[in-house]
């Protein structure tokens, strides 16, 4: 039941809340924040909204960037990292206009919004239902720095297989063994199962945590499916949880696809299904692995574009340090059931027709949820629309393990994008399916090439210290 502007009152008021924190999102996916006093809630605020400068969010130019904020009451939930009692809102941007405000059609939000519409007109589904699977480290020290006499990072976990002969006590990991490890090898348990409380006391429902595969500190955390424009929400909340959570128990949190060296990168799979009134689109018993035709066209379209895509779902140049053969990473454009090494994966579990799916593997939680999401919508509903057949295509199913492939089978693949220029090439080329309807605004996704070129170039400007490793005394 949608919550309305008495009842978030009724919740200030009973629960003593003296802050009302708005929650706003960079064209990057990082959370920006203004707070109010909670005696200021009110309609008014509702209907006017909090001002602020786009132009320092990614989203306007300085002449035109002043917007104004509008809360969404349904996403108010209290925040537990605030010691003084504060109400937690998000919600969208709109344009000042007159005779009322337009929403700002490059504001995320927005556009997880404008393409659940996009698919509700199309008639083939009126639900996108996702699952995203977070993976993360946890360190027990981190620090970097980029000057122009020194370059280099340093991190730390104390079960990490290096520390064997120094610390641990003997509790120590051996690489690449950590997946589901227990005590006493798993010393943030409770870390983990806290952030799950605070998960869930925010609304979003999880499935479960765990040690992942990177014996220097990596698990994961997998909610439920949920709405696409829900889970958007909820995957900034999750990010948000994860970090200071971690920070309470002395530990940091990265997210970032490859932190450690030789270690297993952290993705962010993304389950997903389509429902039209209340019944399952994928499902069909007779199909490859119980997949409808329309699942199949859905993986087409994802498979077409997915060196565009990966501009929006691997937005770092750090990504594309995951997206390497050996560590369970997707690097061949096909689908399969069951198989790790392609793009799409079936999973083999999910037997009932109402949880019949599949997960694009190659996204990470660098990325904006609302971007990655709505891309991916957008790119599947344009398979549908045009029949693309994986198959037919070439892109399996590859019902084997790629990497161990003779070499010239190996050959004949197509992969992903190496690097993150060569993926904003390819956005730049094939952008089509992302703006129809409008969905993706050109404007955004001109800003959003530039921004991440300049990235580029700026990271490519500094040397690297493997390269005096490699070139010092040549």
């Amino acid at each position: 039941m949608s919550k309305s502007v008495q009842d978030i009152m009724n919740l200030i008021r009973e629960q003593g809340l003296e802050m009302v924190d708005f929650k706003m999102v960079d064209i990057h996916g990082q959370y920006r924040h203004v707070t109010i006093p909670a005696r200021d809630f009110n309609e008014e605020l509702m209907r006017d909204g909090v001002g602020f400068d786009a132009s320092n969010y990614g989203y306007a130019v300085v002449e035109k960037s002043d917007m104004v904020f509008i809360p969404d009451p349904d996403t108010a939930v209290t925040d537990p990292f605030c010691q003084i009692p504060t109400l937690s809102m998000t919600g969208n941007a709109m344009i000042i206009d007159h005779p009322e405000n337009r929403p700002l059609a490059q504001y995320p939000r927005n556009i997880v919004l404008a393409a659940e519409k996009y698919m509700q007109d199309s008639g083939i589904a009126d639900t996108m239902l996702i699952l995203p699977e977070f993976e993360f480290y946890l360190f027990d020290q981190v620090g970097w720095e980029v000057q122009p006499n020194a370059i280099g990072m340093h991190l730390d976990y104390n079960q990490a297989h290096w520390n064997s002969y120094t610390e641990g006590n003997g509790i120590v990991v051996p690489k690449q063994k950590n997946y589901h490890i227990a005590k006493p090898f798993d010393p943030t348990y409770e870390c983990r199962s806290e952030m799950v409380m605070l998960m869930e006391e925010a609304g979003i429902p999880i499935k479960y945590h765990h040690p992942e595969v990177g014996a220097s500190g990596q698990f994961e955390i997998e909610p439920k499916l949920g709405k696409m424009s829900t889970m958007a929400d909820a995957s900034m909340m999750i990010k948000y949880i994860i970090r200071n959570t971690a920070l309470k128990y002395g530990k940091t949190a990265t997210l970032m696809p490859k932190p450690v060296y030789g270690e297993a990168g952290s993705g962010m799979h993304v389950h997903m299904l389509l429902l039209k009134d209340g019944q399952p689109v994928f499902s069909d018993d007779n199909g490859y692995s119980h997949l409808s035709k329309e699942a199949h066209w859905f993986m087409g379209g994802l498979l077409k574009h997915i060196a565009s895509l990966c501009a929006l779902t691997n937005p770092s140049t750090n990504s594309f340090k995951r997206l390497v053969p050996g560590f369970e990473a997707p690097v061949t454009v096909g689908y399969a059931t069951s198989n790790r090494s392609a793009v799409i994966r079936i999973p083999a579990y999910a037997k009932t027709p109402e949880l019949r799916r599949f997960e694009l593997r190659n996204p990470d939680a660098t990325c904006n949820p609302y971007f990655c999401y709505a891309a991916i919508l957008m790119a599947g509903l344009d398979g549908i629309k045009n029949q693309i057949d994986p198959h037919e295509n070439g892109w399996g199913p590859y019902d084997m393990n790629l990497y161990n492939l003779p070499e010239e089978e190996k050959k004949k693949l197509k992969g992903l994008p190496t690097s993150l220029e060569e993926a904003l090439d390819a956005l730049e080329a094939d952008h089509e399916y992302l703006t129809a309807g409008g969905v993706f605004p050109e404007i955004l996704l001109k800003n959003f090439i530039k921004a991440k070129r300049d990235e580029c170039r700026q990271l490519a400007a500094i040397p690297h210290p493997a390269e005096f490793d490699r070139y010092y005394n040549l």
